[in-house]
């Protein structure tokens, strides 16, 4: 039902001038969280959250595009008042640029060239593939993995989506559900890991899966480090059982120094930042702006979450 006045939004943790005009171009009025707002737009981590939100709050936007930390800490959770919605799809386009970062990299072997001090172009030939031809399996085919299909698409590769039902994806070449995804192991050329994290997805890729695999794949999480068995990945990429990983998340994580997959080659780490601030903090703001006027309208909020479902 849509609101007979402009939403009193309040921001948290603290004010911020970015989203305050976030929430203004949305057509609320930010107020203080203890003057009875109709809704909580937080801007941090699940740390700091409030422990009891004002009673007539309705509606809370978090930033994460993956809820399982606010859902472990009991933060989201069922209310019979209140509706939750998170970042997911917000920062697609962004994540999704950084998995076809990190896979071209890995085809074109450019951790064995940047870790070469000699010019000996015999040592690379045998590691340097293309995308051209190739079939790229995209586990998760939400936000990032809808956003991935149409950056391979001029490189010549198809894509295989996985989802819960089976529903086509656009773009993808077949669509095939999360029950029947032991198909994808062997016919796939690389994969990307795009799903969420929850008690169905945790350790979905482990010696098993690894051993199914092309010893020419590529493996590439740009979603939560605890769909992979991390132990079950260091065996794979020591014994060459796949061609690399590309990991934007571990588990655990942070990664400790010292732990095996900093040593080896072909496994490229980045520190969790396919989404940075500069991009992120904007993205969000955009969210922000745009659920806010769907929250005054009346109509569905954009990442509802689903509590139930855990994403």
């Amino acid at each position: 039902m849509a609101l007979q006045r402009p939403p009193r939004i309040a921001i948290g943790p603290e004010p911020d001038a970015t989203f305050g005009q976030a929430v203004t171009a949305g057509g609320g009025v930010v107020v203080p969280v203890d003057t009875d707002p109709d809704a909580l737009v937080w801007t941090a981590m699940p740390e700091g959250f409030p422990d009891a939100l004002p009673a007539s709050v309705r509606w809370v936007q978090i930033p994460s595009a993956g809820v399982e930390q606010w859902l472990a800490r009991g933060i989201v959770k069922a209310h019979p008042q209140v509706r939750w919605t998170c970042g997911a799809g917000a920062y697609s386009a962004t994540v999704a640029e950084h998995a076809l970062t990190l896979l071209l990299a890995g085809v074109r072997a450019l951790p064995q060239h940047l870790a070469a001090r000699a010019w000996t172009p015999e040592a690379f030939s045998g590691h340097i593939g293309t995308l051209r031809g190739s079939t790229v399996a995209i586990i998760g085919a939400g936000g990032v993995g809808r956003a991935l299909i149409p950056m391979l698409m001029p490189f010549g590769a198809t894509a295989l989506a996985v989802n819960r039902s089976g529903r086509p994806v656009p773009g993808a070449a077949e669509t095939i559900p999360v029950d029947r995804i032991d198909e994808i192991w062997p016919v796939a050329d690389h994969v990307v890991l795009a799903a969420p994290a929850t008690a169905a997805t945790e350790h979905m890729i482990g010696a098993d899966e690894f051993a199914a695999m092309k010893p020419s794949s590529w493996l590439i999480n740009v979603a939560r480090g605890t769909l992979v068995d991390t132990d079950a990945l260091v065996v794979a990429l020591r014994d060459g059982t796949i061609a690399g990983a590309g990991l934007d998340v571990v588990d655990p994580e942070p990664l400790p120094d010292g732990h095996p997959l900093w040593s080896l080659t072909n496994a490229m780490i980045t520190p969790h930042d396919a989404n940075p601030a500069t991009v992120w903090v904007p993205a969000y703001a955009d969210r922000v702006t745009e659920n806010v006027t769907r929250f005054a309208s009346g109509v569905d909020l954009l990442a509802e979450i689903d509590i139930g479902a855990g994403y």
